[in-house]
């Protein structure tokens, strides 16, 4: 049985195969795609996103098109037209977002996996909100073509599922590459593990225990920003160049959430970009000066459990802010994520850390996931 405000469109049938829901931001031919937004609630492509398609040709079924932010501009699912997205495993708390109807399916077993987009942790915020597991890969290894974008250098597609294993399957259709090739030991990996003073008691000691599964592990001191830099500027420019034209004929179709972040990234001069690709750029050489020496990183995907739906300031932060704050590092990087469940914390809900290598290493970032899965069991 589907649950209100998961699934926005459904197929007349499902064909024979693992079960796959499909973030309502990847076109699928003949099936309604919404991107999220009432313009496009009775839009139905005449094409198929390349990453569907590679998963239909890999014996995938799609079962449905998953509820999500305002094209994908959010992290709580909470959707002005089409409703808030209920977490399976805490009622009344947020699924997260903006895939979090990918993630509530999966968590509810309505789906095998599921397909998420994350432009600043739209794959791993619902995952650890929902206590499965998510995976962000290295920046343009898997295809968007035909996937509404939100800011294009900061886009990624992914997948979520119950497992690791789940995640390896449909990186196996999603991207060629030695997947599911095993890791011996945690001995072999050398990790280095950061911010957790910034979590809730809980979260940190459930991620703190999952570190010392490494013997080899150290603490670095990575930033999670360049003093007297921001990205937004670079972010928010890229989705004025997305929204601009459309914005300009349907202001007033977009909801009020949604259109204040458009107006918001429509006044960013070229000047703020700049100021903000500079910060990238220096943002990059601090981490990989703080990698010298390590195979992965291990830091929190959240401060906290899954707060509240409705919540709009959290830890004295706006929930945007709070939510990304150990996620969107990884989107302006480009590096591969994983968000994995590491154990009860607060009101007895998930937490969830992330395992993160450098550009091309995601089949190591998922092996060693699969590991430490193992021994979290």
């Amino acid at each position: 049985m589907s649950h209100p405000g998961i699934f926005l469109a459904r197929p007349e049938s499902v064909g024979e195969g693992r079960r796959l829901a499909v973030k309502d931001l990847f076109d699928t031919a003949g099936l309604i795609t919404t991107y999220g937004s009432r313009i496009f609630a009775f839009s139905a492509p005449g094409g198929t996103a390349e990453a569907v398609r590679r998963l239909e040709a890999a014996g995938w079924a799609v079962v449905g098109k998953t509820n999500l932010d305002e094209f994908a501009y959010g992290v709580m699912s909470e959707n002005p037209f089409f409703g808030t997205v209920p977490n399976p495993r805490a009622p009344g708390r947020t699924a997260g977002g903006s895939s979090g109807g990918s993630a509530a399916a999966v968590a509810a077993g309505l789906a095998d996996g599921a397909l998420g987009t994350d432009s600043g942790g739209s794959i791993r915020i619902p995952a650890a909100c929902c206590g499965v597991v998510g995976f962000k890969p290295s920046f343009g290894l898997v295809p968007l073509a035909g996937c509404f974008p939100l800011a294009p250098s900061f886009d990624h597609g992914g997948p979520i599922a119950a497992s690791v294993e789940g995640c390896e399957a449909m990186m196996a259709a999603l991207a060629p590459g030695p997947w599911g090739e095993p890791v011996a030991s945690l001995e072999q990996v050398v990790v280095g593990v950061a911010w957790l003073d910034d979590c809730d008691p809980l979260v940190r000691a459930r991620v703190a225990a999952a570190a010392e599964r490494f013997p080899r592990r150290r603490e670095v001191d990575l930033p999670l920003a360049v003093e007297g830099f921001s990205w937004l500027g670079a972010f928010r420019r890229e989705a004025a160049g997305v929204h601009g034209p459309l914005f300009a004929e349907r202001a007033d179709d977009y909801g009020e959430e949604c259109r204040y972040k458009i107006e918001r990234s429509l006044a960013v001069t070229e000047e703020d970009a700049l100021e903000g690709r500079r910060g990238r750029a220096a943002y990059r050489e601090r981490c990989g000066q703080a990698m010298d020496g390590l195979d992965l990183l291990l830091v929190p995907t959240l401060a906290h459990v899954a707060p509240p739906t409705g919540t709009r300031r959290l830890n004295g932060q706006h929930v945007d802010t709070a939510l990304t704050r150990f996620t969107w590092p990884f989107n302006g990087l480009g590096w591969p994520a994983l968000a994995l469940p590491c154990g009860p914390a607060e009101d007895g809900l998930p937490a969830s850390l992330q395992l993160v290598g450098r550009p091309g290493d995601d089949a190591l970032v998922l092996a060693v996931g699969r590991r430490l899965e193992a021994l979290l069991a």
